[in-house]
């Protein structure tokens, strides 16, 4: 398969993490549109159909955009924000929007990686933590009638539906794996400066005749 021009300037961590980034964008739209199919009160609140709803919200998470209702908050403000019990704004697209926000930005407000770009394994790391944290809140916080904030997974007599869960797992993994390898790349440019030095004394010229 040929690679693309932006892939001659990327090195094995900037293709991950661009890759990361494109599969985790990519739950969190499919999340969206789950969780409006059992949530469409939700959508409701300001589009005329589930469609229009997940388009908005990708538009704005793609183009970088505030999203109206969050009062001007990103990243983990509009997380704490949209998972309030107070929230009155449509909870789905703030939950999905924030989420998406926070995301890039600990990937430095970018979703494509190039050689000249750095990623910090820490704010990867907790970026991991804010998702399971905020999965978290939505199923256990009720609002003022006692509901949970979103209906997600499903545990009832009829059996057990937990692809909500499973789906939030692959970002969470996605984010560590990326956290790993981002401190392991580091680790190993170290160990590599330590081993040519050290290999330096014991090379010699090799016979020729």
């Amino acid at each position: 398969m040929a690679a693309s021009g932006s892939e001659m300037v990327q090195s094995d961590a900037n293709r991950i993490a661009t890759i990361g980034m494109r599969d985790n964008l990519a739950s969190l739209y499919l999340l969206m549109d789950k969780l409006y199919r059992r949530n469409p009160a939700e959508w409701k609140k300001t589009a005329a159909s589930r469609e229009e709803s997940v388009k908005r919200v990708r538009e704005a998470i793609e183009q970088r955009q505030p999203w109206p209702g969050l009062q001007g908050q990103r990243d983990i403000k509009a997380l704490s924000l949209a998972l309030n019990p107070d929230f009155g704004g449509d909870r789905v697209a703030a939950f999905i929007y924030a989420a998406a926000d926070m995301i890039i930005t600990a990937h430095d407000g970018r979703t494509e990686f190039f050689l000249i770009d750095g990623l910090d394994a820490q704010h990867l790391y907790n970026a991991a933590r804010n998702i399971e944290i905020a999965v978290w809140l939505m199923g256990s916080r009720r609002d003022a009638a006692g509901k949970v904030l979103l209906l997600s997974d499903d545990i009832s007599g009829a059996g057990r539906n937990l692809s909500f869960e499973r789906e939030f797992g692959k970002v969470v993994g996605r984010l560590d794996l990326l956290a790993t390898f981002v401190t392991e790349k580091y680790r190993r440019v170290g160990i590599t400066y330590v081993q040519n030095l050290l290999g330096a004394s014991f090379l010699q010229f090799l016979p020729v005749r």
